[in-house]
């Protein structure tokens, strides 16, 4: 198959699997998606931790093994988009550019194919599902994934970098994660009696904004670090004080040693804060992802395949790195040499809406130039 119908094949996959987007763990649709595409290309794959699969290039070849990943899962959001191929799975769409990720995994899949006998090394092509919380990638590392792997790369597609610009640095590229739940039970009662109740929704105002003096006075400032309450549940009557508030919320943090020290911090500050109402706070906090830490290595080499493609000065000095989101790709950064890139999207308007957003959408410009990073970094020439 040629240069430019592997292209246009891609842009049809992508809004083909625009409309199938599924929660983690629950890829089914996605998987036979991917299934028919490998087995009409002609290509060897296996399945790996339920609904993800691994496409296997030139495995007897004497050259450094490469592995490449795509993400496979949406979000649970109900999308807004008037588009013809819009999310056909109700409270569900792919909001993170999953959807183009796997896309370009597919055209590289039949760029490989067709230049297999040029490869110098092995390469193993992932699709992962439940990137999106679900330890999609620690998982497929259990299952055999980096078997006989030397390096690894991924990409994210990024709106709010500009188009043409991205990033792929070495060191910490993300951050990593923990998320957290907060109890707080008192004793409710009416409204007009608050002096012989426990009020916990004055409390669990009381914690939130308590909880941000973690960052901005029990951390060094050099350290970079987020605290976000997203969720207060504590609904009532109009005239009841409840006995319990819940707080949910996420922490992110530039080291993954740093986790374990906000995680005392805020059971230590919700706990004081909450015996000073006459309350109880019961703190869960789950570490989660690790951070994406890019060795120097093998940024270099991606860095250098980019540059290829988008020009000697695509990196974006503009964007603070770390990102303090976080991403799964982290775990086979723990177990493998790699390098993981963020790469510009946005246009200024359509496609600068940021990811996990309702009228998100991949910009399928990208799946070309992506293309031929991901074909420059196993060695496989592009036509001009």
């Amino acid at each position: 198959m040629s240069w430019k119908k592997i292209i246009e094949a891609a842009r049809s996959n992508r809004l083909e699997l625009h409309k199938i987007p599924e929660p983690c763990w629950q890829e089914r649709k996605t998987f036979a998606y991917l299934v028919a595409a490998l087995d009409e290309y002609n290509i060897h794959w296996r399945p790996c931790s339920k609904t993800g699969l691994l496409a296997y290039f030139a495995q007897g070849a004497a050259g450094a093994h490469i592995a490449l990943r795509a993400d496979m899962d949406g979000l649970l959001m109900d999308e807004e988009n008037d588009l013809p191929y819009r999310s056909e799975q109700k409270g569900c769409m792919h909001a993170c550019g999953h959807d183009g990720h796997m896309a370009v995994m597919l055209a590289t899949a039949q760029w490989l194919k067709v230049n297999e006998e040029k490869l110098l090394g092995p390469v193993t092509l992932i699709f992962q599902p439940a990137e999106e919380g679900g330890y999609g990638a620690r998982e497929m590392i259990a299952d055999g994934a980096l078997d006989g792997v030397d390096k690894i790369f991924g990409w994210h597609n990024w709106p709010a970098i500009p188009y043409g610009k991205g990033v792929c640095c070495p060191g910490t590229v993300m951050a990593a994660n923990a998320s957290f739940s907060i109890v707080v039970k008192g004793h409710g009662g009416h409204a007009s009696q608050p002096d012989i109740c426990n009020d916990p929704v004055l409390a669990a105002a009381a914690i939130t904004l308590g909880l941000q003096q973690i960052v901005s006075r029990r951390l060094p400032p050099q350290e970079a670090a987020v605290v976000s309450v997203t969720s207060i549940d504590a609904k009532s009557g109009k005239t009841v004080i409840p006995g319990t508030a819940i707080l949910e919320g996420t922490v992110r943090m530039a080291s993954t040693k740093g986790l374990e020290r906000i995680g005392e911090l805020l059971k230590e500050s919700a706990c004081f804060i909450a015996k000073g109402y006459g309350v109880t706070a019961l703190v869960t906090y789950s570490p989660r992802y690790p951070a994406v830490v890019n060795s120097a290595g093998a940024a270099a080499e991606f860095g250098g395949c980019l540059a290829k493609v988008w020009g000697k000065d695509y990196q974006d000095h503009e964007t603070a790195i770390p990102l303090m989101a976080s991403e799964d790709f982290s775990y086979y950064l723990n177990n493998k040499p790699g390098a993981f890139a963020l790469i510009g999207a946005g246009d200024g308007e359509r496609f600068s809406i940021p990811c996990h957003n309702t009228s998100y959408n991949f910009n399928d410009r990208l799946i070309e130039p992506m293309l031929r990073a991901f074909s420059l970094v196993v060695g496989i020439p592009f036509p001009e």
